[in-house]
């Protein structure tokens, strides 16, 4: 089995706490990985350090087969990143955004010309291509910006909480866009808060207090706890966490 994440181990502290104490979880090429926690968790350090923003303070872990410590440029070329809160340029059009994100991952001038033209394609953008990114509904932009992260075909995406906010139609087309995108190769790793989305994915990690406290399949995990829904789940486990804040 191909792993494209592997952390051993992976620590960080800030003076005498410890955010991401001793993690050690394995990704596989093409899996849907939730990566769930309270607030106060650990999981946005732990992203941060998996992105090659952040370097560790002991442990190990590669990310595309690169190293967090040594590598962390290259980490960055070879992965796509989308959050809730900021993602495209809202003062550009939608053909801008992805003619900069192109140019920003090196793409040739063909590679983006034709890219462009079949995100247009597929989102059915075509009346709103000239039009700020600014002036389209939130659904849009989530999905314009799930395209724009995995533009440059990365062999994984990190979202962070990418459906907040939009409605349950939306939330259900974006996660039909996540599973077309595993299919072909694409890692996805995802938080999130909504519970049902947890359901949607191969694995899924609770975070507590700096520690993976659960990891399997969301089935695996029910079983697990006697329960029938990720909600009960993740509220078993965030019952015990003593920290209350990223």
């Amino acid at each position: 089995m191909e792993y494209v994440i592997q952390a051993e181990k992976l620590s960080k502290t800030f003076g005498e706490f410890k955010a991401v104490d001793e993690i050690s979880f394995q990704v596989s090429k093409g899996e849907i990985f939730g990566f769930l926690g309270a607030n106060g968790a650990g999981k946005t350090t732990a992203m941060r350090m998996l992105c090659g923003l952040s370097i560790p303070s002991s442990g190990k872990a590669t990310v595309a087969g690169f190293d967090v410590y040594k590598q962390t440029e290259l980490i960055k070329k070879n992965i796509g990143y989308m959050s809730q809160k900021f993602s495209l340029y809202e003062d550009l059009t939608v053909k801008e955004n992805m003619q900069f994100y192109g140019g920003i991952y090196g793409k040739s001038n063909q590679f983006i010309k034709e890219k462009t033209a079949a995100i247009i394609e597929q989102l059915s953008l075509q009346n709103e291509a000239g039009k700020l990114v600014g002036s389209l509904p939130l659904g849009w932009k989530q999905k314009l910006a799930f395209s724009v992260a995995i533009f440059h075909e990365p062999a994984i995406v990190f979202l962070d909480e990418p459906t907040g906010g939009v409605d349950p139609v939306t939330r259900r087309e974006f996660w039909g866009m996540i599973y077309q995108a595993a299919d072909r190769g694409i890692t996805v790793f995802v938080t999130t808060h909504y519970m049902d989305e947890a359901e949607y994915c191969n694995r899924v990690s609770i975070m507590v207090d700096g520690r993976i406290e659960a990891l399997d399949s969301p089935h695996g995990l029910k079983k697990t706890f006697g329960t029938d829904s990720m909600d009960s789940v993740f509220l078993k486990l965030a019952r015990g966490a003593a920290r209350s804040a990223d």
